[in-house]
């Protein structure tokens, strides 16, 4: 089956959710150009969009109308010859109106599985668990005849898990798209000792006409992504309780001091806590879940997150991308309050912050901000020469960011050594692509 063939009838699992959308849109979209061409003329493509969800899928609809449309703007010069027989197609907005249509033609929104039975590819974007993975892909392979082929959206459960429990037998592979998937350049591909070299050799040809950045993961629980984040946030956490403990103070304003520094000392896009608040709080907890029974010699578990969860506080984004509160609370984009764990409410940073600001000491004037170094020529130059000035510092800030790197240089390095990943780029290109750090976490900064 060729390239073409295999995208004629494809089905998304989860497609009206988060990650279901953006890659329904990336897929129906690259189905349509594929329809649009000569030699395709004639041949027909179906995305069958499943979700449980009938709201869902309607909001689906709308967010695929807009995003195409917008799509159709930035191509409108090969849209124009891909239209050229149309007489009728006289104005860039009678194109973009068309392609729009054409895009949104090959999509069938369902809410039933039976739709799979026929697809020979099916990606899989539901909830990070195993035996819903299982049950579901098991029950498609056992109703298609096609043996189609499974690319799961998982970010923490080791592929061959799902591939033995479902009895997939190499026709399954991890193709982690990063949030949002329509934005989000990098795709960390996972394979197992069975998977098919015509499966992978689909998803590298998929992953380059998505123009997305392929970095290899062994399969292990939590990949390379996950397996670093996972722990950082872990050391961010344990990291505030011990400088609460250690200064006899309030945890939230611990939360507050360790947010900080990894976001302005570490020169990162947002803090652990405000990262762990975007992915939610409920998400990073089950993850750990996950990847934890596979280790042995760490705990991938913390009880501050357990009791964040009893009392209901649980981060993520609402569904216009606004994001909810979580250990921080946010209005307009903005930090105003830190959660108290004890007195289960906000604590307003204008009762606080002045007091925190003045115990980690002031940044060096070498700082740099994370906006204004990502695309400097000069990055590495400038942060070598902040943080060597971090580093010859006594004050309590820049010893906790030095120690803070150190500890996210050495998870990195573990990740390697435990063969989650093959080499050190792979684990820094992750770093940089997926989370948008300025640096890999694997440097020579924090020596």
């Amino acid at each position: 089956m060729t390239y073409e063939e295999r995208l004629q009838n494809v089905a998304v699992l989860g497609a009206a959710g988060k990650m279901g959308s953006g890659i329904l849109l990336l897929t129906a979209v690259e189905m349509a150009d594929l329809a649009l061409l000569p030699e395709n003329k004639g041949k027909t493509f179906v995305l069958h969009a499943i979700d449980v969800s009938p709201e869902g899928l309607a909001g689906l609809m709308r967010y695929l109308r807009a995003q195409v449309r917008k799509v159709a703007e930035k191509k409108t010069v090969w849209l124009r010859k891909m239209y050229a027989d149309r007489d009728d197609l006289v104005e860039n907005y009678d194109i973009i109106d068309e392609y729009i249509f054409d895009v949104l033609n090959i999509v069938r929104p369902v809410t039933t599985m039976a739709a799979a039975y026929s697809a020979n590819l099916i990606f899989e974007a539901v909830s990070e668990n195993k035996d819903l993975k299982v049950k579901l892909l098991g029950d498609i392979d056992r109703h298609n005849e096609n043996k189609p082929w499974f690319f799961t959206n998982t970010s923490s459960v080791p592929i061959h898990l799902i591939e033995k429990e479902a009895g997939l037998d190499g026709r399954i592979i991890g193709f982690h798209f990063y949030n949002p998937p329509a934005v989000q350049k990098l795709v960390e591909l996972i394979v197992t000792g069975k998977t098919d070299c015509d499966v992978v050799e689909f998803a590298l040809a998929y992953a380059k006409k998505l123009r997305k950045i392929i970095v290899p993961s062994n399969d292990f629980a939590g990949f390379i992504g996950n397996g670093h984040f996972m722990r950082d946030a872990l050391h961010g956490i344990r990291e505030a309780e011990a400088l609460a403990a250690e200064k006899n103070m309030p945890l939230y304003k611990a939360i507050y001091i360790i947010n900080k520094i990894t976001q302005d000392y570490l020169v990162r896009p947002m803090g652990i806590f405000q990262l762990i608040d975007y992915v939610g709080i409920d998400v990073v907890k089950f993850i750990l879940n996950v990847m934890n029974p596979f280790v042995t010699d760490e705990d991938l578990h913390s009880g501050l997150l357990d009791k964040m969860m009893e009392q209901g506080v649980k981060g993520g984004q609402m569904s216009s991308g606004a994001q909810k509160d979580g250990f921080l609370k946010y209005k307009g984009g903005r930090i105003t309050a830190v959660w108290d764990v004890h007195k289960q409410e906000y604590v307003e940073l204008d009762k606080f912050q002045a007091e925190c600001d003045e115990m980690m000491g002031d940044l060096p004037a070498s700082a740099v901000a994370w906006k204004s170094i990502i695309r400097n020529k000069k990055k590495d130059e400038l942060l070598a020469g902040f943080f060597n000035d971090l580093k010859a510092s006594a004050d309590l800030g820049a010893q906790l960011a030095v120690k803070y790197g150190r500890k996210s240089k050495a998870i990195g390095e573990k990740l390697v050594s435990d063969k989650v990943a093959n080499e050190i780029d792979h684990v820094n290109t992750v770093m940089l692509t997926g989370f948008f750090h300025a640096y890999g976490p694997v440097n020579n900064f924090f020596d």
